[in-house]
């Protein structure tokens, strides 16, 4: 057996016990999805968009032994949910890291595509840093940093382990986006932020600024004076939103926000996540030749 089927085994071996098939009936009808547990009490991880629209519905874990769940809270803008289960149903899995992947890294998707329990791919991180649309009441968002991998995903993935060579969950499947593609939802520190709100509050609250851009270069003599070539070319500032009461201009080149440095829509979108509602946020944006500070009082962001 070469190294590459005993790692793919090893990992097999040690993560299936720990993912379990989802069933839902809803108003849509039924689904499927897979989960993983993450906690020694019930717990469990999964896609947001599994468990839509529902409170609660069964889980079959790998030996076959079914449960119902229910749902503890879920994030659509970073399509990750936590259910409850009957404690002791299956072993919790390992969390890692996705922050350390590299492109070209081995990893292994366990789920459980069209109900077939225990499923395993294999390939590689084919890319990283990807942007996965979302929509919410306030238009579309994005979910930041998704992994794109070729371990081949097919229906029922969704809510399913991505995991690293030591058996490690970095990623949870959450889109085939194409033959040889597919994409998960990274396991990190905001990541487990995350779970922690879902399980304490059962949702997470936001801060709202209320702007949309893209990258863009900054002048040269900026550039310098920033120490970085790019900011966040403003292209959209939603009306009677935070950044628009605060003399937000479509035009403007945000550079930071809350004293930290802004270039991509990310950027803004990891701050939101970890400041308070109703804070004061300092926004520094290249205006006309100049460098202007605003402050924008954030507002919650409805989901």
């Amino acid at each position: 057996m070469d190294a590459y089927s005993r790692v793919v085994t090893t990992v097999a071996a040690a993560l299936a016990p720990s993912v379990l098939s989802v069933r839902v009936h809803g108003r849509r009808g039924a689904g499927a999805g897979s989960a993983v547990a993450f906690s020694a009490d019930g717990l469990l991880l999964t896609s947001a968009h599994v468990v839509e629209g529902v409170r609660g519905g069964r889980v079959v874990a790998a030996d076959g032994e079914e449960s119902p769940f229910d749902v503890v809270g879920a994030d659509r803008l970073s399509d990750l949910a936590v259910l409850r289960t009957r404690e002791g149903l299956s072993p919790p899995a390992v969390l890692g890291d996705a922050d350390s992947l590299r492109v070209g890294q081995l990893v292994v998707a366990v789920g459980s595509p069209l109900g077939l329990a225990g499923s395993v791919t294999a390939g590689v991180v084919s890319a990283l840093g990807r942007s996965l649309p979302v929509r919410t009441a306030y238009g579309a968002h994005s979910i930041d940093d998704v992994i794109q991998t070729d371990a081949a995903l097919n229906p029922g993935n969704s809510g399913g382990a991505l995991a690293d060579s030591a058996a490690r969950v970095v990623g949870v499947s959450t889109a085939v986006a194409g033959v040889g593609l597919g994409l998960a939802v990274p396991v990190n520190p905001t990541t487990l932020r995350i779970l922690d709100s879902l399980v304490r509050d059962g949702r997470v609250r936001r801060a709202w600024l209320g702007v949309g851009g893209v990258t863009a270069p900054v002048p040269p003599a900026l550039a310098d004076r920033l120490g970085r070539r790019t900011g966040l070319h403003v292209r959209e500032v939603v009306p009677g939103g935070p950044a628009a009461a605060a003399g937000i201009y479509l035009g403007d080149i945000v550079t930071s926000a809350g004293d930290r440095p802004v270039s991509t829509a990310q950027d803004l979108q990891r701050l939101m996540l970890g400041t308070a509602v109703g804070r004061d946020l300092p926004v520094t944006v290249f205006r006309r030749g100049a460098l202007v500070d605003v402050v924008a009082t954030l507002a919650e962001l409805a989901v």
